[in-house]
């Protein structure tokens, strides 16, 4: 006996359309879902066989990713990655990144014998670089690689990229300029700051990350921070405008760098949490830099960038004087801030501190004239013990901040206070002496013979 057929499915055939087979419900299941696990999976596998080097930032010249551990991508995210082919861009960054790590430098110079010879046809030469004074001749022991932002790894030669052992010597070379005299300071900087890009570059490009890298990032560490120091004693000058622009992308590269040292510390950790001898001083610097910002220069708060400083870090003397002067500068002890610069501080921590000396003086002058007793004037030899300055050096600072000086009745200098007309100086506050440089620069030289 037949079955009826219901009448609304009589007049609406196409509601029901027939199931379809299962191999074709199979393939488009396949086609159109794919299980969170398995992109998971796949980002991960991606990342293992990832290195710790972009190629995009080599090929860039940005440096400060090209230690940067990659971050495991979330399952929705690689998920969508792989719906837009992210499967075979994953393919192609792997076979990059396989390539790029394959790239072993052979060129024996401080710079590739055609980079030379070019730069000798263009008159291209820089005055570290000139054979006898002449702009169109070089010599393979002056002539140094320039930093080239458009060059492809893809592309490049081994025998234009140098190995580590020329690398580390070139560096030598560029660091012992550092103090000459026969040039101004502009100049130097300028020369050893391009070269040293160029010398990032190469290791970026050779894939080394490895404990070697980490003493040079340190010696180029160590050149921006003192330019820092010395571009800024020669703000005032005529050229203020250039150097100015100078102290900024020395300020812009500073960070990029302590970011990849900082990188290659935690790379090269061992399972103990051992820390590098001089992680602590250089992990301290980041916060010295950082006194008048609640944020560190890349966004991250400090209280954040904290939590992810290795334990026997933060107990460090370094990183523990840091912390104090941290505390200090925004509380507004400026006495406990000098001195402990004075008693404490390494030369390189100075040299990060020293643009914040001066604010914090301008600070200690303001509460001592609108606090003192107006029949009372402020010694200036008290107030030179105070700043750590010359008293002649105090007289100046106190004109600069629109404060009158005079003498009392037995002929001493002396700050009159409750004086309405204390300002901060819109031009600066000028190149002022710090006197306990004296005892930092001596440890520092002790450092350096041990």
């Amino acid at each position: 006996m037949e079955r009826r057929q219901n009448p609304q499915q009589q007049r609406n055939p196409r509601r029901n359309p027939p199931p379809p087979s299962s191999s074709s419900h199979s393939s488009n299941h396949r086609s159109r879902y794919r299980p969170p696990n398995r992109a998971g999976g796949d980002a991960r596998a991606h990342h293992r066989g990832d290195s710790y080097l972009d190629s995009r930032d080599a090929a860039a010249g940005d440096q400060p990713r090209s230690v940067v551990r990659p971050m495991p991508l979330h399952a929705s995210e690689a998920a969508t990655r792989s719906s837009i082919g992210g499967h075979d861009q994953d393919r192609e960054d792997e076979r990059d990144c396989r390539e790029l790590a394959s790239v072993v430098g052979t060129c024996p110079h401080m710079c590739p014998v055609g980079e030379m010879a070019q730069r000798e046809r263009l008159r291209d030469l820089a005055v570290f670089e000139r054979l006898h004074g002449n702009p169109a001749k070089t010599s393979p022991k002056l002539a140094v690689k320039k930093f080239c932002r458009t060059i492809s790894t893809k592309h490049g030669q081994s025998s234009d990229i140098r190995p580590f052992s020329v690398l580390g010597s070139t560096l030598d070379y560029l660091m012992s300029l550092m103090n000459s005299a026969a040039e101004p300071f502009e100049t130097v900087h300028d020369f050893i700051f391009d070269r040293t890009r160029s010398i990032r570059q190469d290791l970026s490009m050779q894939n080394i990350v490895d404990k070697r890298v980490i003493h040079m990032y340190e010696k180029m560490v160590n050149f921006h921070v003192i330019s820092h120091h010395k571009l800024r004693l020669r703000s005032s000058g005529p050229d203020s405008f250039n150097i100015s622009s100078l102290h900024h992308l020395n300020m812009e590269q500073l960070a990029k760098v302590l970011t990849s040292l900082y990188n290659l510390y935690d790379l090269n950790r061992d399972h103990n949490s051992v820390v590098h001898k001089n992680e602590p001083e250089y992990r301290s610097l980041y916060v010295l830099l950082c006194l008048n910002s609640e944020s560190l220069p890349e966004g991250e708060r400090l209280s954040l960038w904290f939590r992810r400083v290795p334990s026997p870090v933060i107990k460090s003397k370094e990183m523990s004087f840091a912390r104090r002067i941290l505390r200090y500068f925004r509380m507004g002890n400026y006495s406990r801030f000098f001195s402990t610069i004075a008693a404490e501080a390494s030369y390189l921590q100075y040299c990060a501190l020293e643009p914040y000396i001066d604010k914090v003086r301008a600070l200690a002058v303001l509460c001592i004239n609108n606090g003192g007793y107006k029949l009372h004037p402020y010694p200036m030899a008290h107030l030179s013990n105070l700043l750590m300055m010359e008293e002649s050096e105090v007289e100046s600072f106190c004109n600069a901040c629109g404060l009158e000086t005079s003498l009392d009745e037995q002929g001493n200098k002396v700050l009159p206070t409750k004086q309405p007309a204390f300002n901060h100086p819109k031009a600066g506050y000028g190149e002022y002496g710090f006197s306990g440089l004296e005892n930092i620069c001596r440890g520092r030289e002790a450092e350096e013979n041990v």
